[in-house]
């Protein structure tokens, strides 16, 4: 069983008080997602986040296929961190970590997420082709959608991408 993990960290020149709100309001994740993927929320975004809070959608990540995809916010503490976790979806395992931290002049936003491809070494095998590339695509169209909505440092050396 091969568990992946993709680490992004992105630095905002926002207070702590306006990540955290744009990014508790669950209804802001279709914003930051590519248009492409068809992402719907069905249910569970009529508030801000909160343990246990079960959100619904649908998201077509490939070949027009749509996938219906259940997390749960199992964990919150205010303006540091929360965490997602898939309940039904594409994904044997997403377990999706949020983390905010001050900085001078912003915020550091990092999401580590765990992962694991169904449909053993056929899995393996399409990690590198397909999911990996899909991921890396969706967090820079992420990264800069961010960065439209709240501007960059001067130096914007700050995002980093790893897959181990």
């Amino acid at each position: 069983m091969k568990v992946y993990t993709l680490s992004v960290k992105q630095n905002l020149p926002i207070s702590l008080e306006q990540a955290w709100d744009f990014l508790s309001d669950p209804k802001n994740l279709k914003t930051i997602t590519p248009d492409y993927m068809g992402f719907e929320i069905i249910s569970g975004a009529d508030r801000k986040m909160y343990p246990g809070q079960i959100i619904q959608y649908i998201v077509t990540p490939v070949a027009g296929i749509k996938n219906k995809w259940v997390t749960e916010i199992t964990h919150v503490a205010d303006k540091h961190y929360f965490v997602d976790e898939q309940r039904f979806g594409p994904y044997s395992l997403w377990h999706h970590k949020h983390f905010l931290k001050e900085i001078p002049g912003g915020v550091e936003m990092e999401d580590i997420i765990d992962y694991k491809i169904p449909f053993g070494i056929l899995g393996q095998l399409l990690h590198p082709i397909l999911v990996k590339p899909k991921l890396t695509e969706i967090f820079n169209y992420r990264k800069e959608k961010l960065e439209e909505l709240f501007g960059t440092f001067e130096t914007e050396k700050e995002y980093q991408m790893l897959f181990a």
